[in-house]
């Protein structure tokens, strides 16, 4: 890696980031309305395992999910528009927070439904097996969704037929409120599900986003090369609670706070300087660009026009 390929990491946490603290803000002031989910703590996550992707890969993932999408490069302004409910955003104003889309991305969609996502990866993965074609499927999904039936359906479809899909679960170890210690017998850790299915597995600290990187490609290396799916766990922390609706109060701040001494948008960028990576003014000037791409964002989709009436008979498959 070069000083570019660290510098783009940060850029794309602190984007990540502020858009989140963004949509926060916008959500209070009645501009952004529904459900809405935060990504804040798990930046590491998204963009460590999507930087090493390739163009031609397919993204599945679950309601928390801007952070994949801004990771994977879709536009701010029209990810802002969408929750903002506006004609110009990703999915034309009537998907909102949950259901963000790019297909020129290969980006298919963020999902309201914990575990519905699973067994759409699976039909995205099967089409790249059936066409011969050596793009892969990653599918993230959180500890909650290991509860679900698609959750094993799938890993088990996909050991049967080796299909090309990565297994990414964000492991934040709270599902709602409720704790992973209630609903696993054997510890904190999932990955060991996957050995049940003769799926392999690996866990990674989800708040080194170099560390989610490396481990990254190597599985996506694995199983692009035709050896069937695998499983990542990644450890992380989502710093606010479920939802705006949510005030956490079944965390002690204790726990809250020994996890923000991990955070990746703090810590990777004292480690770029420290490391002679980049200079602290070369870090500003990071920062200084996405806090003018965010502006431009808002201003976006504060400016934009709501969906016209007609539009509710578009996009209506029966």
């Amino acid at each position: 890696m070069n000083k570019e390929d660290y510098l783009n990491l940060y850029r794309k946490m602190y984007l990540i980031r502020l858009f989140e603290e963004s949509c926060g803000e916008n959500y209070s002031k009645g501009f952004i309305r529904g459900f809405l989910h935060l990504y804040i703590g798990q930046e590491a996550v998204a963009v460590g395992s999507i930087d090493s992707l390739e163009e031609k890969d397919f993204i599945v993932t679950h309601y928390r999910d801007h952070g994949h999408a801004i990771a994977r490069g879709l536009s701010t302004n029209g990810l802002m528009a969408e929750l903002f409910g506006k004609e110009t955003g990703v999915s034309k104003g009537k998907g909102g927070s949950m259901h963000l889309f790019d297909s020129e991305k290969n980006f298919m969609g963020g999902h309201a439904i914990v575990g519905a996502q699973m067994p759409l990866a699976a039909g995205f993965a099967l089409a790249s097996q059936y066409r011969k074609e050596d793009s892969v499927t990653m599918v993230y999904f959180g500890d909650g969704a290991t509860n679900q039936g698609t959750f094993h359906e799938t890993m088990n479809l996909a050991s049967v037929w080796k299909l090309p899909i990565v297994f990414f679960l964000e492991n934040n170890f709270y599902g709602m409120g409720t704790s992973v210690e209630r609903i696993r017998s054997n510890g904190k850790s999932f990955s060991n599900m996957a050995e049940g299915y003769g799926i392999p597995s690996t866990i990674v600290d989800g708040m080194d986003v170099i560390a989610v990187k490396e481990t990254t490609k190597e599985v996506v290396d694995k199983v692009r090369s035709g050896n069937g799916p695998a499983l990542i766990e990644a450890t992380t922390f989502r710093f606010q609670g479920h939802s705006m609706a949510d005030p956490a109060k079944y965390r002690e701040s204790s726990e809250v706070d020994e996890w923000r001494k991990k955070d990746p948008v703090e810590s990777f960028p004292e480690y770029i300087i420290s490391s002679n990576i980049a200079s602290k003014e070369e870090i500003e000037d990071v920062k200084k660009s996405v806090e003018d791409e965010m502006n431009a964002a808002v201003k976006f989709a504060t400016e934009s026009n709501e969906p016209d009436l007609e539009s509710l008979s578009k996009d209506v498959y029966l």
